[in-house]
């Protein structure tokens, strides 16, 4: 049994995903990182980086328990644990990890500073805001010319690259995009968004979800203040 320690946030809602599509068994184990769970000794033990989602595989390599952090690898354990979703043909597998590695590298975190600097920082930075905002839309551009060419973002199969960008694409007004300006990639967003593995895996803790102005400071340092940096 797979125990899932994760929050409904992007990088939880992909490794959701993945499960959801494969059918694995899981229990969810909620990280609230508004309340600061991120930082408990016990969650360090299995995410040492202090972010969510982790997991642990009772049933891991040899029959022993196995645990893994950030969500990137997670995807890839889990396609090799189920043999899905990372393709056999070696041409096909190697551009989905080339593609999980550019939602990894840049479309998680800059899309994750437009979601911060656009809405939740307590100071309006134009100079941070315009940056992060024509980021966002130069990586919706790289995705729909890619996807003009492919069906999926790695190969002409659905993969865990398409798994682990689309929950990053859900809400573009929170990244200064206007989605109708990419029409590849909202076509294939949409489909993807219509899996009934998809809306199964959206649903995981998403009434514990906060809005900005809903979060009380003491949230918000967690999130974002000084809490991150404390020795520990």
């Amino acid at each position: 049994m797979i125990e899932l320690y994760t929050w409904p946030t992007p990088n939880g809602h992909k490794v959701h995903i993945m499960l959801e599509e494969t059918g694995t068994p899981y229990n969810v184990q909620p990280i609230d990182i508004g309340n600061g769970d991120q930082f408990k000794p016990e969650f360090l033990k299995i995410s040492p980086n202090n972010k969510m989602p982790a997991m642990v595989d009772s049933d891991g390599p040899g029959g022993k328990p196995i645990s893994m952090f950030e969500s990137g690898a997670i995807l890839i354990y889990l396609a090799a644990k189920t043999g899905r979703f990372l393709p056999e043909d070696l041409r096909d597998k190697w551009s989905t990890l080339e593609w999980l590695m550019f939602q990894m590298g840049g479309v998680g975190p800059m899309l994750g500073q437009a979601h911060h600097f656009l809405g939740y920082a307590p100071e309006k930075i134009p100079y941070a805001m315009n940056r992060y905002k024509n980021e966002a839309n130069r990586l919706y551009m790289v995705i729909d010319r890619r996807l003009k060419e492919s069906k999926y973002l790695a190969c002409d199969e659905y993969t865990i690259a398409d798994m682990a960008t689309v929950p990053w694409l859900r809400f573009p007004e929170r990244q200064g995009v206007e989605i109708d300006e990419y029409p590849a990639l909202k076509r294939w967003r949409d489909a993807i968004l219509d899996r009934p593995a998809v809306k199964k895996a959206l649903l995981v803790l998403a009434d514990r979800r906060r809005p900005p102005n809903e979060m009380s400071k003491e949230q918000k340092e967690n999130l974002f203040g000084a809490a991150q940096y404390a020795k520990r």
